[in-house]
């Protein structure tokens, strides 16, 4: 695939801010989700107040299910089997855990265009240009969050997910992208609120691709400074 030929656009490029450089962070260890939140909040706090950078951060969670906004009960299948968070973000219940990129975004929107339904759009442009990378035709499906592969024969797999929280026009949480994760942990719920023997799950390594966590922070950061704009200090 050539790279250099546009895979789409952001919703508005003129949105990059003049003077935003985000923090670009990876964590090596995973991080326990209920710390992750309360960082991410904390630096919400502060970038609001003009007091620390935008952040983009890259971590892998324990196995976990999350419940947003919109979840729904009878959607938690096996409620025992992983702990249960719930979280502020949009969507319904996903699963996060080793082997999933979980790629948080602290942005002030009030310094990039303030439309939250182009930030979405975004995003998703950032995980289909990363996954471009590989090979992998990433595509956004009407009525369905997230991102997913058409692997043939009228079968879809979702890639990755998408849910997001804005305060004071600071967005956190942000988007996961599966590259080795266990696929039969999503069983235990929903997965955002879609129950279809169609539509199921995939990965980087399950579409057969020897990539690693790695490969794909390399490939994020590329995609990011693609649609969003340059990055500031690595972390």
């Amino acid at each position: 695939m050539d790279l250099s030929a546009p895979l789409g656009k952001s919703c508005s490029p003129d949105r990059w801010s003049e003077t935003a450089r985000p923090d670009w962070r990876v964590s090596a260890e995973p991080v326990a989700y209920d710390t992750a939140v309360a960082e991410m909040e904390a630096r919400v706090t502060a970038i609001h107040a003009g007091t620390a950078p935008e952040q983009i951060w890259l971590l892998e969670h324990p196995p976990l299910y999350t419940a947003g906004t919109s979840a729904k009960v009878q959607d938690l299948l096996t409620p025992a089997r992983f702990p249960v968070h719930k979280t502020g973000r949009g969507g319904q219940y996903t699963y996060h855990g080793p082997g999933q990129r979980i790629a948080y975004a602290m942005l002030n929107l009030k310094e990039r265009g303030a439309d939250v339904r182009c930030y979405v759009h975004d995003l998703e442009e950032w995980v289909i240009r990363a996954l471009a990378q590989f090979n992998v035709v990433g595509e956004r499906r009407e009525g369905r969050v997230g991102i997913w592969v058409d692997r043939g024969k009228g079968r879809e797999d979702k890639i990755a997910a998408i849910g997001v929280r804005v305060r004071h026009w600071v967005t956190f949480h942000g988007i996961s992208i599966n590259v080795e994760p266990d696929l039969s942990h999503f069983d235990g719920i929903v997965p955002c609120g879609i129950a279809d023997q169609n539509l199921g799950g995939t990965s980087l390594v399950d579409l057969g691709l020897p990539v690693g966590l790695h490969d794909l922070d390399i490939a994020l950061e590329t995609a990011f400074t693609e649609v969003f704009g340059p990055i500031g200090t690595r972390l």
